[in-house]
């Protein structure tokens, strides 16, 4: 199956920037259909809406107003993890004209750089913030390797018990969407490179300090014989348990508005542009001293 697939990617007619761009964007859409009915559908019935035919639409969460610092429970986390959030056309995750007013900034600690389990950097703390962070390296490391192996390393090594199967998990779709549009088998080509950088967050609502539902947007640049980036929209559940923040049990939260970063829909959806606090990254308080 590789061989044959090779063999088309010889040809600038197969692999052109348009066919890697339209596989990154399967990617996204495949895994945004796996889990985008259970979530509206859950949503739906938490709100109780849907009997009605005249029932107005449900509102768009754009990242919280205040932050719960009491526990309210299972039911309250699971309205906030379903609340629908903007609806936008594929061709919003292309690259796109910024606009000129600068977007609120969101602070991401830089954690302590220490390696934790899977090899996924940790030593964020235990703040919403801290959430964004930890989520972010944990997609990095999978995304990056698109690896079906290392995504069912990383889920299971940080994710607690009550979610979603690993073959069902959002950032495992993607993978096998990725892998399976360009006929690499379960791991990427060696020629092949993902690289993503962090652009934007959002925090979506918080039940107590130990529990909040975040977003992260990505800017991810694909090489495959050609060249292609697109914006990728990630919200997770996440819950501090032993000391570090990981994915909480419960369905997966609605699917984020993939925007291009910096963009008016980008603006409209909520994020926030990505400014990494370099004061909590241990390199640099031993350099202040």
């Amino acid at each position: 199956m590789w061989r044959a697939a090779t063999k088309k990617a010889e040809g600038t007619s197969e692999w052109s920037r348009r066919r890697l761009l339209g596989i990154l964007v399967m990617a996204v859409v495949v895994a945004a259909l796996l889990i985008g009915g259970l979530v509206y559908g859950s949503y739906l019935a938490l709100a109780g809406i849907g009997d009605d035919a005249n029932a107005a639409a449900p509102d768009v969460a754009t990242g919280e107003n205040d932050r719960s610092t009491v526990a309210q429970g299972a039911a309250h986390r699971d309205e906030i993890a379903a609340e629908p959030m903007l609806t936008v056309p594929e061709r919003a995750a292309f690259p796109a004209e910024t606009i000129s007013t600068q977007a609120p900034v969101i602070k991401i600690p830089a954690g302590t750089g220490v390696n934790g389990p899977a090899f996924v950097r940790s030593g964020f703390p235990q703040t919403p913030e801290g959430a964004i962070g930890q989520l972010a390296q944990i997609d990095l490391a999978v995304l990056q390797s698109m690896s079906l192996t290392t995504a069912e390393e990383v889920y299971n090594a940080w994710a607690l018990p009550g979610g979603v199967r690993t073959e069902d998990w959002w950032i495992t779709a993607s993978v096998r969407a990725f892998l399976t549009s360009t006929g690499m088998g379960s791991v990427k080509d060696p020629s092949a490179s993902v690289s993503l950088e962090p652009a934007a967050a959002l925090v979506k609502g918080t039940d107590g300090p130990d529990w909040t539902t975040v977003c992260v947007l990505m800017k991810v640049t694909a090489s495959y014989k050609q060249e292609a980036q697109i914006a990728f929209a990630h919200c997770e559940r996440m819950q501090w348990v032993g000391g570090r923040w990981m994915v909480a049990p419960g369905a997966p939260p609605a699917p984020a508005p993939a925007t291009w970063p910096g963009t008016q829909l980008a603006h409209e959806a909520g994020w926030r542009t990505w400014s990494t606090d370099d004061t909590t990254d241990p390199d640099h308080i031993e350099g202040d001293h």
